[in-house]
């Protein structure tokens, strides 16, 4: 039974090592992009995704945002998970309807970055949502969970997924 143990604290010790070799060897930077189509006017998707206060009503991940002070007279504000943790959030380029830039505003955290919202019209009266992730993630255990088992862009597509169910669509996402 001894050995039995012995030789499991050796492989979770193995693994671990593993992980966190990889992870440091994966670079710290990554950009990911994913799009999506809505039958939706500029307008309503610029509505839509710069309403924060309403987030908490169509994405399902968010529990309650507060509204922090501007920031060079742009918005900020803090993002509660149905956990009790948060996130603070700053916009860094408002340019309605057409181009949203966020990046996360703590630099505590062990990751970071900024996403770029660009929306594009389209002949037929749809719009193009197309979110641009420049991100960091600077925990070498948390950048082999983001590389290898989430996915770089895990968080744009279940927000684009939930942005088309708040307008009663179901989209493709596209890369």
């Amino acid at each position: 039974m001894k050995r039995v143990l012995l030789f499991l604290l050796i492989v979770l010790i193995a693994i671990i090592l593993v992980v966190v070799t990889v992870g440091a060897l994966v670079p710290k930077q990554h950009t990911s992009t994913r799009a999506a189509r809505f039958h939706q006017s500029p307008n309503n998707v610029w509505t839509a995704i710069t309403d924060f206060d309403k987030f908490p009503t169509w994405r399902k991940e968010v529990a309650r945002v507060e509204s922090l002070p501007d920031v060079n007279g742009k918005p900020s504000w803090r993002e509660y998970d149905r956990h009790g943790s948060s996130i603070p959030y700053q916009v860094m380029v408002m340019l309605p309807p057409k181009v949203l830039v966020v990046r996360i505003a703590d630099l505590s955290l062990p990751f970071g970055g900024a996403w770029t919202y660009e929306i594009s019209p389209a002949p037929d009266g749809t719009s193009l949502l197309r979110i641009s992730e420049d991100g960091e993630i600077y925990n070498p255990v948390f950048r082999f969970v983001a590389r290898f088992i989430l996915g770089y862009s895990q968080t744009q597509e279940r927000y684009l997924r939930a942005l088309g169910a708040k307008f009663g669509e179901s989209v493709a996402i596209e890369k």
